[in-house]
């Protein structure tokens, strides 16, 4: 049953060729989740967002774990680096 003010907004607007959904599409490399993280976590992000004037929340967590993916990446150069030195080294003293 629609209430007075409902028809009024059916009657004023055509929604017609309206379309369910989100109404700014995402982006061709951004996927849609539902994720749980703790209200402290997310508060931080918001509160970062406010400091800043505006901003997105959620483009500043896609940062931090990104920021933390590439560091996994270093931790790996850096023990692979280790690695090598330390053969090298095995290997030179063999030699001598």
């Amino acid at each position: 049953m629609l209430m007075d003010d409902d028809q009024e907004i059916l009657d004023e607007y055509d929604f017609s060729d309206a379309k369910r959904g989100p109404v700014v599409s995402t982006p061709g490399n951004k996927t849609r989740i539902t994720i749980r993280i703790d209200t402290d976590i997310l508060d931080w992000f918001r509160e970062q967002v406010n400091k800043a004037g505006g901003g997105s929340y959620q483009a500043n967590i896609n940062q931090a774990l990104r920021a933390y993916m590439k560091g996994q990446d270093r931790e790996w150069e850096s023990l692979l680096r280790r690695v090598v030195r330390e053969e090298l080294r095995e290997a030179q003293e063999v030699k001598h």
